[in-house]
């Protein structure tokens, strides 16, 4: 097999697993599914894969300010993320936000847009108590 097919390959399978997740992986978390399936792929290259997936606009890249976490569902839509253990879950309704063209014509190139909620999730709020 050739070098560009084995990383073809190797970008369907991370893809596939990403998007049969409804959790928000690490890059590391991830790593350790996609090695189930192809014990010799390396951290290295899950984390390459998944960068240029983002950059692509085939998945999101959820910058929470310690790991990044990564979702197979490309639409942008918000979040809720916990502050005490990083867990990011989907919030499936409706926001509205400004439009795009509003946005620009205060001068700014517009590369995207993230709305996200923040607090404890329930298994933190249960350590607390």
């Amino acid at each position: 097999m050739k070098i560009g097919q084995r990383r073809s390959k190797q970008r369907e399978l991370i893809l596939e697993e990403l998007k049969g997740l409804t959790c928000h992986p690490t890059a590391d978390e991830l790593y350790e599914r996609v090695r189930k399936r192809l014990p010799n792929i390396s951290l290295g290259t899950v984390y390459r894969n998944l960068e240029l997936l983002a950059e692509n606009g085939i998945i999101l890249k959820l910058e929470t300010g310690g790991k990044n976490r990564f979702d197979g569902h490309a639409e942008p839509h918000p979040h809720i993320r916990c502050i005490q253990c990083g867990k990011v879950d989907d919030v499936m309704n409706e926001v509205i936000a400004p439009e795009i063209n509003e946005v620009e014509a205060r001068g700014y190139d517009v590369k995207g847009c993230s709305i996200e909620y923040f607090g404890l999730c329930p298994e933190c709020q249960n350590k607390i108590q």
